[in-house]
C-alpha cells in the first residue's frame, strides 16, 4: 500500500470505510487488555520466586557487623546491601543509602524536603519566589507528576537521540537561580529507549548552576536493563564525571530492583555524595528508624554480588526480548511505508516509542481504549500532560502473554491507521 499523503480523497475515503468495518468487528472480540504501565509479566516474577526462602525460622538474622536485621536501627540499610549497590553502581560504598522498596518515594522525599527544608543550607523552595525544573520530554509521567503535585513549574526540554538539548539546558541552569533540577533517566529512557552520549553526561557534569542548590535527578532505573546480551549500552558514570568537574554534589542518583525481583517488594537506593547523603540522613532519621533489612538481606543472599544480578537480568531479558521484537515487527510489518507513525528499535529499557501523524496520538489511544486495549493517556511522556503536537503515545508490552500481546498489537496498528485516514480527511 502506498504512503496516505500520496492518496487521494477518494482511495483515503474507500480506506476509511474498510478500516471501520474492521474495527468495528475487533471491538465485537471482547478484548480487555490493560497496557498502561510498565508492570513486569508473570514469568520474570517467577524468576524471583526462589528469594522468598532466603530467609526463615533458622536463618541467623546478624548482619556481617553483628546488626540484629530484625531490630530497629541503620537508617541507610545495611552493609551488604550498601556494597551490592556500590558494586552494581560502580561507586564508593559512603556514596550509598538502601531504603525501602520505592525509588520512586526517594525522588519526592528529596524534593520535599527541599520544599520544606531547603537543600546544603540555602532558603527553602517553598519560601523563594519561583521554584522551576527542566524536563527531558518525552519522559517519565510520575516524574512530572512529582513536582507538578508541588507547585513546580516545568519546563520542556527537547531529546534527540543522544539525550537532552544541552545548549539549553546550559541556559536555564546556569543563568537562571529560579531552576533547581532537572529530571533524568540517561539509559534506556522511558519511554524512548534514549541512551545518553558521553558528551551530555559530561556536559551535566560541568554545569555552573545559577542557583547554589540545583542538583541533577538522575534516575537511572533502566542500568541493567538489557534486551541483547551481545549489545548491551553502557554510559559514562555521573558520579565519576562529577567528581572530576569538581561538582561532587552535583547530583542525585536513584536506582532500584523494582523491574529486577519483586515490584512491590523490592529495594531502592540513593547514590549521591557523602555530604549530600548526611543531609538526607538527618531528614530520613526523624521519618524511621530503618526500612526493612530483611528484605535488604534477602536480597544480597539471593543475588550475592553484581554478577548474580546482572546473570538475573538475562533472565528477564530472554522473556522479554521476544514481546519487543513481535511488537517492533508488527509495527514494521503494518505500518512501513505508509508514512503515518515513527518508532525506534530501544536496546533495553521497558517502552517502546510511538510517534503517530501531529494531533493524533489522543484518538489513536482513545480508539484502542473503545476496542478494550488500555494504553498509557496520550500526554502523559509531557508536563500537565499536554504533548503540544499531540503525537507521543507510550507501548508497554511487558505485562502481556505473546498471545494477548498480538492481539493488542493488531487493535494499535488498526487504530493508527484509522486515526490516520481521518487526519488526512479532515484536512
Amino acid at each position: 500500500m502506498k504512503a496516505y499523503k500520496e492518496m487521494t480523497k477518494e482511495e483515503l475515503r474507500a480506506l476509511q470505510v474498510e478500516l471501520k468495518a474492521q474495527y468495528e468487528k475487533l471491538k465485537e472480540a471482547g478484548i480487555k487488555l490493560d497496557m498502561s504501565r510498565g508492570r513486569p509479566g508473570a514469568r520474570q516474577l517467577d524468576l524471583s520466586t526462589a528469594m522468598l526462602d532466603e530467609l526463615n525460622s533458622s536463618t541467623a538474622f546478624k548482619g556481617a557487623d553483628g546488626m540484629d536485621i530484625r531490630n530497629y536501627g541503620v537508617i541507610d540499610g545495611i552493609k551488604e546491601a550498601k556494597e551490592l549497590f556500590a558494586e552494581l553502581m560502580e561507586c564508593p560504598v559512603d556514596h550509598v543509602m538502601v531504603f525501602g522498596n520505592s525509588s520512586l518515594s526517594i525522588m519526592y522525599n528529596l524534593i520535599s524536603s527541599a520544599m520544606l527544608h531547603g537543600i546544603g543550607g540555602n532558603t527553602p523552595w517553598c519560601k523563594q519566589d519561583k521554584v522551576k525544573f527542566l524536563c527531558p520530554v518525552p519522559g517519565y509521567d510520575r516524574h512530572f507528576a512529582i513536582t507538578e503535585s508541588l507547585g513546580i513549574e516545568m519546563i520542556n526540554i527537547p531529546m534527540d537521540e543522544n539525550g537532552p538539548d544541552m545548549d539549553m539546558v546550559e541556559r536555564y541552569v546556569n543563568n537562571d537561580p529560579a531552576v533547581k533540577g532537572i529530571w533524568n533517566v540517561p539509559k534506556y529512557t522511558n519511554p524512548a529507549g534514549t541512551v545518553y552520549s558521553d558528551e551530555v553526561i559530561r556536559r551535566f557534569a560541568r554545569l555552573k548552576p545559577a542557583a547554589p542548590d540545583f542538583r541533577i535527578f538522575w534516575d537511572n532505573a533502566y542500568a541493567i536493563h538489557h534486551l541483547y546480551p551481545d549489545n548491551q549500552t553502557e554510559i559514562l558514570n555521573i558520579v565519576t564525571e562529577c567528581e572530576k568537574a569538581g561538582n561532587p554534589d552535583l547530583y542525585y542518583e536513584f536506582c532500584s530492583t523494582s523491574k529486577v525481583t519483586f515490584p512491590g517488594s523490592g529495594v531502592a537506593a540513593l547514590i549521591a555524595s557523602p555530604a549530600n547523603i548526611a543531609e538526607f540522613k538527618k531528614i530520613v532519621s526523624i521519618q524511621t528508624i530503618g526500612y526493612d533489612k530483611m528484605n535488604q538481606m534477602r536480597h544480597v543472599m539471593f543475588f550475592k554480588d553484581a554478577a548474580g544480578v546482572k546473570a538475573h537480568m538475562e533472565k528477564h531479558a530472554e522473556i522479554l526480548r521476544p514481546k519487543f521484537e513481535a511488537v517492533l515487527n508488527c509495527l514494521e510489518a503494518e505500518l512501513g511505508g505508509l508514512e503515518i507513525g515513527s518508532w525506534i528499535k530501544p536496546l533495553g529499557g521497558y517502552f517502546i516509542a510511538f510517534d503517530t501523524l501531529e494531533g493524533c496520538a489522543k484518538r489513536v489511544v482513545q480508539l484502542c481504549k473503545d476496542a478494550g486495549v488500555v494504553m498509557t493517556p496520550a500526554g502523559s511522556t509531557y508536563p500537565y500532560m499536554n504533548d503540544p503536537a499531540d503525537t507521543s503515545i507510550r507501548i508497554a508490552p511487558t505485562l502481556p502473554s505473546a498471545e494477548q500481546l498480538k492481539k493488542a498489537c493488531e487493535v494499535f496498528v488498526l487504530c493508527v491507521k484509522l486515526a490516520s485516514a481521518e487526519k488526512y480527511l479532515d484536512n
